[in-house]
């Protein structure tokens, strides 16, 4: 009965803490990805550790598991969201360039046109 008590506080701990994370700022993707992979590698590790008798243990384990995962998910889905913008803010610019270069080629067309 004890050991349930405190699976079940470490994982609404662990809940207000994610929940608490929120406030604020928009989260990232990595941190979306590292907060989500924890709790249901948590959730999930309590499931098996409840089965076999130590549903903190598979809690714990399976919390960390799923954090690490998440944070490589995560942590990818930032980097290519960065290089996506990267070469938004490039496609940009060159669109400037060729919008000035149509200008100066229409100004030097009228010019030949009036000599």
């Amino acid at each position: 009965m004890r050991k349930g008590w405190i699976a079940t506080a470490g994982i609404a701990f662990a809940v207000v803490l994610f929940l608490g994370g929120c406030s604020g700022q928009p989260l990232s993707d990595r941190e979306m990805g590292t907060g989500g992979g924890a709790l249901l590698g948590a959730g999930t590790g309590a499931i098996i550790g409840a089965a076999v008798g130590h549903p903190a243990a598979g809690a714990l384990i399976g919390g960390g598991l799923g954090g690490v995962g998440g944070y490589a998910v995560g942590n990818a889905m930032q980097n290519q969201q960065v290089q996506n913008d990267q070469t938004q803010s490039q496609i940009q610019q060159q669109q400037g360039e060729i919008e000035t270069q149509r200008r100066q080629i229409e100004s030097l067309q009228s010019q030949q046109n009036t000599e």
